[in-house]
Protein backbone atom coordinates (compact mmCIF):
# COMPACT_ATOMS: atom_id res chain seq x y z
CA UNK A 1 0.00 0.00 0.00
CA UNK A 2 1.17 3.55 -0.62
CA UNK A 3 1.76 5.94 2.26
CA UNK A 4 -0.74 8.34 0.69
CA UNK A 5 -3.49 5.69 1.20
CA UNK A 6 -2.94 5.36 4.97
CA UNK A 7 -5.51 6.88 7.34
CA UNK A 8 -4.49 9.27 10.14
CA UNK A 9 -3.48 7.50 13.35
CA UNK A 10 -2.31 4.31 11.60
CA UNK A 11 1.16 2.95 12.27
CA UNK A 12 2.98 1.45 9.31
CA UNK A 13 6.45 0.24 8.38
CA UNK A 14 8.26 1.40 5.25
CA UNK A 15 8.84 -1.43 2.79
CA UNK A 16 10.63 0.51 0.06
CA UNK A 17 10.93 3.81 -1.72
CA UNK A 18 9.86 4.13 -5.32
CA UNK A 19 12.37 4.63 -8.11
CA UNK A 20 10.36 7.29 -9.97
CA UNK A 21 12.15 10.48 -8.91
CA UNK A 22 15.89 10.08 -8.08
CA UNK A 23 16.17 13.56 -6.50
CA UNK A 24 13.14 12.88 -4.28
CA UNK A 25 14.50 9.47 -3.28
CA UNK A 26 17.82 11.01 -2.22
CA UNK A 27 16.06 13.75 -0.25
CA UNK A 28 13.86 11.23 1.58
CA UNK A 29 16.85 9.04 2.41
CA UNK A 30 18.72 12.09 3.76
CA UNK A 31 15.75 12.82 6.06
CA UNK A 32 15.79 9.28 7.51
CA UNK A 33 12.95 7.78 5.48
CA UNK A 34 14.51 4.31 5.21
CA UNK A 35 13.19 0.80 4.63
CA UNK A 36 12.09 -0.84 7.86
CA UNK A 37 11.44 2.43 9.71
CA UNK A 38 8.14 2.69 11.60
CA UNK A 39 6.07 5.72 10.62
CA UNK A 40 2.78 7.13 11.92
CA UNK A 41 0.41 9.23 9.87
CA UNK A 42 -0.47 12.17 12.13
CA UNK A 43 -2.79 14.25 9.92
CA UNK A 44 -3.99 14.65 6.37
CA UNK A 45 -5.14 17.98 4.92
CA UNK A 46 -8.81 18.17 3.86
CA UNK A 47 -8.00 17.60 0.18
CA UNK A 48 -5.40 14.92 0.96
CA UNK A 49 -2.36 17.10 0.25
CA UNK A 50 -0.10 17.47 2.23
CA UNK A 51 0.03 14.83 4.93
CA UNK A 52 2.00 14.94 8.14
CA UNK A 53 3.86 11.88 9.39
CA UNK A 54 5.95 11.15 12.44
CA UNK A 55 9.22 9.30 11.87
CA UNK A 56 12.26 9.01 14.15
CA UNK A 57 10.68 11.40 16.68
CA UNK A 58 10.08 14.31 14.32
CA UNK A 59 7.19 15.41 12.12
CA UNK A 60 7.54 15.57 8.39
CA UNK A 61 5.09 17.00 5.85
CA UNK A 62 4.92 15.28 2.49
CA UNK A 63 3.03 16.09 -0.68
CA UNK A 64 0.68 13.42 -1.94
CA UNK A 65 2.90 12.70 -4.96
CA UNK A 66 5.87 12.19 -2.60
CA UNK A 67 3.84 9.88 -0.34
CA UNK A 68 2.83 7.87 -3.42
CA UNK A 69 6.50 6.90 -3.82
CA UNK A 70 6.69 5.30 -0.33
CA UNK A 71 5.37 1.74 -0.04
CA UNK A 72 4.36 0.61 3.45
CA UNK A 73 2.74 -2.25 5.35
CA UNK A 74 0.51 -2.01 8.41
CA UNK A 75 2.13 -2.77 11.76
CA UNK A 76 -0.12 -4.60 14.22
Amino acid sequence: MKLSEVSPGMKVKIIRLGQGFPALRKRLLDMGVLSGEPITVERVAPLGDPLEVKIKGYRLSLRKEEADEILVEVVS
